[in-house]
């Protein structure tokens, strides 16, 4: 990471990413930048039981919410 985010020990406690090799977790804005290059939305946009798939689609986003 580039920077060290100053909110990072407060992000990593509402974090709910379930990915165990993320080196994002705990830097909304790294992960929000990764996520939506990729066409995704990150984990802390999904409940829990769909965020366990890793489908961060922004389809099945949509699918969850409709």
């Amino acid at each position: 990471m580039a920077t060290k985010c100053e909110q990072y020990e407060k992000n990593l406690e509402r974090c709910n990413c379930t990915y165990s090799g993320c080196a994002k977790k705990g830097n909304c804005c790294a992960c929000l930048q990764f996520h939506l290059s990729m066409d995704e939305l990150p984990a802390c946009c999904f409940p829990a039981d769909a965020e366990k798939t890793y489908d961060r689609s922004i389809a099945h986003f949509v699918r969850i919410h409709s």
